[in-house]
């Protein structure tokens, strides 16, 4: 188990024949919003890490500072995180999530090692809330193995760094599958760990993603070499991430709603305008298609490729470890 209200101040009215004039005599004070734009800074072409600075959205920030700020944020939006998902992309999280399982052939893999007596181990990082893996829970048939005596073979391990969305995740879990599953021997567990930094042993499973997670890593190219370290022999990674849209005309189009309608969202929804921000910024920041495949056969992995899903504003990048 995986051990904020807008609020506006308000002037007191001593009476109500007060004058217009009058009242605009009185002090008024706004919460300090983060001026926003929508022009990428100059330098975006530096790279992700620069000497002891990084990106954090479009500022640059010292590298020890980043993971605490990005820790901040999802500590900020976790109780509100898979609502605002819903709202930001009309629904569209959920077919690329649904694409993602597709793609994954959880279903089949399954299948073939409760035949064969083997095993399936999937790592599910930076997915604290638990979207992805209770897809994988239910393509592999965990929820009704769980019911039943005897160990699984098939397990799902999220890892996200943030014990805020895990502990959401873990309550989400509970409600969805009840305790049972949540052994560590019947399918799905939750834990804390670094994707720059993961505590498991080499070749221990025989499938990594990350959804929606990379871009917030402080080392992106660690990240992906610990991806490639901790997968089996011929194990696969898969990586859904926000991208770049290369047609102008939606680009300007998903431009115009990212940075002006979401960050407006999160202050109604969530009360949290700076961190929507930040999510925006840090999308534009990020690697595009062909330069995520460039690092991740750097990373170790043979065999990289992309699929653009919505004309390019989500990619999915595959790669497979040598044998």
């Amino acid at each position: 188990m995986i051990h904020r209200i807008l609020s506006v101040p308000r002037s007191i009215v001593k009476s109500s024949r007060l004058s217009v004039a009058k009242l605009g005599t009185l002090p008024v004070s706004f919460p300090k919003i983060r001026t926003y734009s929508s022009t990428v800074p100059a330098n975006e072409s530096k790279p992700y890490l620069s000497g002891n600075s990084t990106h954090f959205g479009f500022e640059q920030v010292a590298i020890d500072q980043k993971e605490s700020l990005v820790r901040q944020v999802f500590d900020n939006v976790a109780d509100s995180y898979d609502v605002m998902n819903d709202l930001m992309s009309g629904g569209l999280h959920r077919y690329w999530k649904d694409y993602l399982l597709e793609v994954s052939s959880v279903e089949s893999m399954a299948s073939a090692v409760r035949r064969t007596n083997g095993d399936l181990r999937i790592l599910d990082v930076a997915g604290g809330t638990g979207d992805v893996a209770f897809r994988f829970v239910n393509a592999a048939g965990c929820v009704e193995r769980a019911k039943s005596s005897g160990e699984d073979p098939v397990s799902v391990t999220v890892c996200d760094i943030n014990h805020e969305m895990l502990r959401v995740g873990d309550v989400r879990a509970r409600k969805r599958f009840g305790n049972s599953l949540l052994d560590d021997s019947r399918g799905l567990r939750f834990m804390q760990g670094n994707a720059q930094a993961l505590e498991f042993e080499d070749n221990s499973f025989d499938l990594y993603t990350i959804a929606f997670g990379l871009r917030n890593v402080t080392d992106v190219d660690m990240a992906l070499r610990e991806a490639n370290r901790v997968l089996k022999p011929g194990g696969r990674f898969i990586c859904l991430e926000f991208s770049q849209v290369p047609n102008e005309l939606l680009r300007t189009i998903y431009d115009t709603y990212s940075f002006h309608v979401i960050p407006a969202m999160g202050q109604i929804v969530a009360q949290d305008r700076e961190s929507y921000q930040y999510l925006v910024e840090s999308i534009r920041r990020f690697s595009n298609q062909d330069e995520l495949v460039t690092r991740m056969k750097n990373a170790g992995f043979q065999v990289s490729r992309y699929t653009n899903l919505t004309g390019g504003i989500v990619a999915l990048h595959e790669g497979w470890k040598s044998v």
